[in-house]
């Protein structure tokens, strides 16, 4: 059966090789064992649930919550040649009663429902009447009340099990943590080893948090690095979206607005409109779904703060579907923490103090100055141990520069120590700022010795400093009330004892890099995307829907002028190769005779490896092998343009896949003397060397993650030899 699946892969959806995960989920669903899917978005979820689709003799119910997903999937299957509708409220009832007739008949294969519509009477006794083999449930945090979008009537599916036994039930979400994860297998009677958790990491999401200063202008600045690209913004309110969209507009960006104060009909325009490319931008509030699968979301940017994680992990997750690199800006401020402090407040008991810790992490995500995949992932209950991600902001600073701010963090303890530790971090702030509110006037805290000791930064530094304490363990906070208590370890920083090294100023920097490592035509990848437009216009459909931008980006790479190379670009299939090949070919074959382009040099079959997927050394291998060839440090440095940790980082990566890497040239650039190297390497025995940070901390902070990134390839270089 795998090997139809594999068929199915290549023909229908022209792709040559399964993601992460898939084909085991794949044979699991043929095998008809219930199944918890939990994979990113842009992971392939859902061809997890189409393909057994095209395998099993009967129909496949796909329960969504997102009337709009619902639509956009159907669209692509249609285009791909699959039978596959889908019945929910946005269908008049004419349309409505002819899907009914047309699922009736028994040509569908798939067929989307939103959950009420499935729980409905007369829905339940339509599928009684078909083979119904698989039952599908997307976005399935619904059903837990654990998870951020809990919807009663998600609980009810279970209740169905009895009804269909010859189906097999799938669940599948790209956001749920553990916790959240037993809830559903619980709920819906699954087993526990039928569960598929892929990695939460999107490694194509460059993420970036920086400082909100003046929010208007930052968003300008990064929109001019992004130019003509897909891209959504998001905000905290109506208005904001408003204004924001109105001044993007006066800028001359293609944009549109979207929230619940529009018409149903403006905003399905609107959302019309960015899904066909006919706009850029589309502003909208954090607290509206979109429920669009447009793959080539060049960016998100988070004007204002999202409530939790796993909202923030959602709304990135619109990002680069494609695969290709998109970028994540979060601009940070304090003031939309008391936003949201407001709302929460407004709540009581448990759902108070789940809210505030959510709250609590996302904070912790925005001000780490470690990777930013690290405190992401492990809030999903994922352990990521790759030193260096390279694409988000903290690791591309490479070794970061801390300011030594042991004196900033005996002022801030001494006061939460001198008012009591019963106050939280906004009193404690007041009162080093010399406040004369009320509360520290009430409180005599003006009459104490850390009144006003700390008018050399701003409110916001200080809120900044309090955080990272409470990363470094030196604080603790009350969820429930917010108050700060000094730790054991904080003690020995007020003695005296201990420095403290963290973050004081934020820069705002904004990169704009190729979204691909694939060298392409770029001009041919213009011709080619205007040709789509045109062929989408013309047939209604989003542009995406007859190739995506991954696609048009091996075309010019490639060349493809035959069907025969044609087929092998990834994302034809079949069925596209019949409708659409012979006009992209015509585009190329009339756009290589123009510039004299020689084709059978871009041969895309000579391109691929047996797998299907370009063959491409990768920059840490061209770089360790220049390196191995004997290579001057100095000269690498110079003609790739790299910083030197980053050639560190392409040389561990180098020995550890493929040929030992021998750090001899790289020694001479140590800072720290010998006693101290010999005490690095007696850290890596007692700790291993697989992550700097724990040796890092064991030094006290005293040796340069360069130097100790030398000293580990120096290290297990040895131990190899």
């Amino acid at each position: 059966m795998i090997k139809k699946a594999e068929g199915i892969l290549s023909k229908i959806f022209g792709y040559h090789s399964f993601r992460p995960l898939q084909k085991e989920v794949i044979e699991n669903i043929i095998s008809k064992n219930d199944t918890l899917v939990i994979m990113p978005t842009g992971g392939g979820k859902s061809l997890t649930y189409q393909i057994p689709a095209l395998i099993f003799d009967g129909i496949t119910v796909v329960v969504s919550p997102l009337i709009s997903l619902m639509k956009d999937q159907v669209e692509q299957l249609s285009e791909l040649g699959v039978n596959a509708l889908f019945l929910n409220s946005s269908l008049s009832q004419l349309d409505y009663q002819f899907n009914v007739e047309q699922v009736r008949s028994g040509n569908v294969k798939l067929l989307y429902v939103a959950p009420e519509t499935l729980m409905l009477e007369r829905t339940l006794e339509l599928l009684e009447k078909l083979d119904v083999d698989c039952i599908t449930i997307d976005e399935a945090h619904c059903i837990s009340e654990w998870g951020h979008d809990f919807r009663p009537v998600y609980r009810e599916i279970a209740t169905l099990k009895p009804r269909f036994p010859n189906a097999v039930f799938m669940a599948l979400t790209a956001t749920a943590t553990p916790q959240v994860q037993n809830d559903i297998i619980e709920n819906l009677k699954f087993k526990k080893s039928n569960r598929f958790v892929a990695s939460f990491n999107r490694d194509n999401l460059f993420l970036q948090v920086v400082e909100k200063t003046f929010p208007v202008k930052q968003t300008l600045n990064f929109l001019e690095k992004h130019k003509n690209q897909s891209g959504i913004i998001y905000c905290f309110s109506r208005k904001q979206v408003d204004d924001l969209t109105a001044e993007l507009d006066e800028h001359g960006y293609s944009v549109k607005p979207y929230h619940a104060g529009l018409s149903d009909k403006e905003r399905m325009q609107n959302q019309e409109k960015f899904i066909k490319d006919d706009i850029s931008i589309i502003v909208a509030t954090v607290a509206f779904g979109m429920g669009i699968n447009k793959p080539n979301v060049r960016f998100v940017i988070h004007y204002d703060l999202p409530k939790n994680i796993e909202s923030y992990y959602q709304e990135i997750g619109r990002a680069g579907r494609d695969g290709l690199r998109a970028d994540c800006l979060l601009l940070f401020g304090y003031g939309d923490i008391s936003k949201i402090n407001y709302f929460i407040d407004q709540k009581e008991g448990r759902e108070k103090l789940v809210a505030k810790q959510h709250l609590d992490k996302l904070i912790r995500y925005a001000e780490t100055y470690a990777c930013r995949r690290i405190p992401l992932l492990t809030y999903f209950g994922e352990d990521y141990y790759q030193e260096n991600c390279g694409i988000c902001d903290n690791c591309n600073k490479g070794v970061q520069t801390l300011d030594n701010i042991s004196v900033e963090a005996q002022k801030f303890m001494s006061c939460v120590k001198r008012t009591g530790e019963i106050f939280g971090a906004n009193h404690i702030v007041d009162v080093l700022l010399g406040s004369k509110n009320q509360k520290v006037i009430e409180k005599k805290h003006d009459e104490i010795s850390t009144y006003g000791i700390g008018k050399e930064h701003s409110r916001e530094v200080w809120l900044s400093i309090s955080r990272q304490l409470i990363v470094k363990g030196l604080l603790t906070k009350d969820f429930e009330f917010g108050s700060l208590k000094i730790t054991d370890r904080g003690y020995e920083v007020l003695k005296g004892g201990v420095d403290v090294k963290g973050k004081i100023d934020t820069e705002t920097k904004f990169e704009s890099k190729s979204i691909t490592t694939l060298n392409y035509d770029k001009k041919l990848f213009g011709v080619l995307q205007q040709a789509r437009k045109n062929i989408a216009d013309n047939s209604g459909l989003p542009p995406y829907a007859i190739f995506p931008d991954k696609t048009l980006i091996e075309m010019a790479a490639y060349y493809p002028t035959t069907d025969k190379e044609m087929i092998n670009i990834h994302g034809v299939g079949d069925a596209k190769l019949q409708k659409y090949g012979a006009k992209f070919i015509l585009f190329i074959s009339n756009y290589c005779n123009k510039f004299n382009i020689p084709v059978s040099s871009k041969n895309i079959l000579s391109n691929r490896n047996r797998n299907g997927s370009p063959t491409k050394k990768l920059k840490y291998e061209i770089i360790g092998k220049e390196y191995n060839s004997g290579k001057s440090v100095d000269s690498i440095l110079s003609e790739y343009n790299l910083k030197l940790d980053t050639l560190i980082a392409h040389l561990s990566k180098y020995g550890n896949l493929v040929s030992p890497i021998n750090p001899k040239g790289l020694l001479n650039r140590l800072e720290c003397d010998e006693k101290t190297q010999k005490q690095v390497y007696k850290s890596f025995q007692k700790l291993g060397a697989e992550l700097m940070r724990p040796v890092y901390d064991d030094l006290k902070e005293t040796v340069s993650y360069i130097d100790l990134r030398i000293l580990r390839l120096n290290y297990l270089f040895q131990n190899k030899n």
